[in-house]
């Protein structure tokens, strides 16, 4: 059964899914797909081709599958795709994908949007992401599963922030973040592992030492940096997390790689 308040305007075409609570003066789209139990509490906006998951609650002023904010945009129907059990809190937005970028966003399962963070047009966030106040995401960047985005932080478009990673508040996030990093500052740089997020996901302490002993061969080592990247690829075969480290690494990037502070080779 669903219940839509009689101010709120659920065009014609909208699915709308068993259990769904639409409140106040909402705004629903003709091609929105909304999943069961999910509650929009009220004055929320969903536009173009968006698809909300199951068990959802977005609260007051959200505003999910606008356009991208681009200069050339052209009105072309994209999508916005979110996973279930969302929590969207006030003022958030959301922006659907552009066509040259494939067409869509992707924001993943359990995810918590604190009041006004942003994802832009193409990015796809992974699953148990929190973003705190004001986290933002220019286009096209790529965040992890259980990475946490602090308040008023922003990441430059094509950014990537591997899996479990912690960005500290007021960072601008200009280079990829490795796995597991945890980084701060005005402009973002590495400062080590997120550890916490580490022992949260169940790594022993066999496992945490000799991921601690990589990262500070591979950061801290003596050399140039892409000598020991290469000396140390063997160790990918010791642990998952390593070699997850490595692959992130090598995979074909538009950013560089986010640093420590003082290192001043090139990654």
């Amino acid at each position: 059964m669903k219940n839509i308040d009689p101010t709120a305007r659920v065009e014609d075409g909208a699915v709308i899914g068993d259990g769904v609570s639409i409140g106040p003066y909402c705004l629903v789209g003709p091609d929105v797909v909304i999943g069961a139990n999910t509650k929009l509490v009220s004055h929320v906006n969903v536009t173009a081709r968006t698809t909300i998951g199951e068990n959802c609650t977005i609260y007051p002023f959200a505003s999910l599958g606008t356009p991208p904010q681009i200069s050339n945009y052209a009105e072309i129907p994209t999508q916005l795709v979110i996973g279930n059990n969302c929590v969207i809190r006030e003022g958030v937005t959301m922006n659907c994908g552009s066509v040259k970028g494939g067409g869509i966003t992707r924001v993943g399962d359990r995810g918590f949007f604190m009041n006004n963070a942003h994802v832009g047009h193409d990015c796809i966030v992974g699953n148990d992401v929190v973003f705190a106040t004001s986290a933002t995401l220019g286009g096209h960047c790529e965040i992890g599963n259980y990475v946490f985005m602090g308040g008023l932080t922003a990441a430059h478009q094509f950014v990537r922030i591997g899996p479990q990673v912690m960005v500290g508040g007021l960072c601008a996030v200009r280079n990829d973040v490795i796995p597991y990093g945890l980084v701060s500052g005005d402009y973002a740089h590495l400062e080590g592992l997120n550890i916490v997020g580490m022992r949260r996901r169940q790594f022993t302490r066999e496992r945490l030492k000799a991921i601690r002993a990589f990262y500070q061969k591979l950061f801290h080592g003596r050399g140039v940096f892409a000598e020991r990247l290469v000396k140390l690829q063997p160790l990918g075969a010791t642990d998952p997390a390593i070699a997850e480290i490595l692959a992130f690494i090598a995979a074909d990037r538009r950013r560089s790689l986010c640093l420590p502070a003082e290192q001043h080779d090139h990654a």
